[in-house]
């Protein structure tokens, strides 16, 4: 499990083929501020908000293989270049964001990213499927941080909606280098995920 809080900014260095054009990728990633010195093979870390699984390290890379799937349905795995970082919580720490799991699961596009006074306005356009989930005040998670959804509005083919970014938060993630038409990756709450399935099913109970 993870908050949705980017602990580093990281880079992914290196990209090798872990067979055919139907196979994989195994990236090399630079962990930046990331410190490593916890982290022992089979650890989780997140990369934009996708949960991988460290089969190398050293004292400042990590390797990790991603699969074809996951490179399907994820942006930003499949270039070199910068990746927020966060490593799996334990029960000791504070949960900054939200609970979050590290499962892509869709991708949205931007619609919007501006500064607006001394904050900045990202407006995204999501999966139709995922508008369910995405309330106001609500939670989700943009490339691996815990944002608050301030405004949303459905339409035919996607749901958009939006989200305000402080300084800060643009300043120590990759958000910064968003711009309309880039892909980035979507989690949903997760108690939305369970309460959604919970009341499908005992609708589904009540039919028979």
């Amino acid at each position: 499990m993870f908050t949705g809080i980017v602990a580093a900014i990281g880079k992914i260095t290196a990209i090798s083929p872990l067979g055919d054009q139907t196979a994989g990728h195994r990236l090399t990633v630079d962990a930046g501020g990331l410190s490593l010195a916890d982290v022992a093979l089979g650890d989780s870390i997140t990369l934009n908000g996708a949960c991988m699984t460290v089969v190398v390290k050293t004292d400042r890379t990590f390797e990790v293989d991603v699969s074809r799937e996951s490179l399907n349905c994820t942006a930003g795995l499949d270039t070199i270049g910068e990746v927020n970082l966060e490593k799996a919580v334990t029960l000791s720490e504070r949960l900054g964001g939200h609970l979050v799991s590290g499962h892509v699961d869709g991708l949205g596009s931007v619609q919007k990213f501006e500064s607006v006074g001394e904050s900045w306005l990202l407006v995204v356009n999501a999966p139709r499927e995922l508008a369910k989930f995405i309330a106001v005040k609500g939670s989700i998670v943009i490339n691996g941080v815990s944002l608050t959804v301030n405004t949303v509005a459905d339409g035919a083919n996607a749901c958009e909606f939006s989200v305000n970014l402080i300084p800060h938060t643009v300043q120590v993630t990759t958000l910064k280098h968003l711009k309309t038409g880039s892909r980035v990756n979507l989690e949903i709450d997760l108690i939305a995920r369970y309460v959604e399935r919970m009341l499908s099913t005992a609708a589904t109970v009540a039919k028979k």
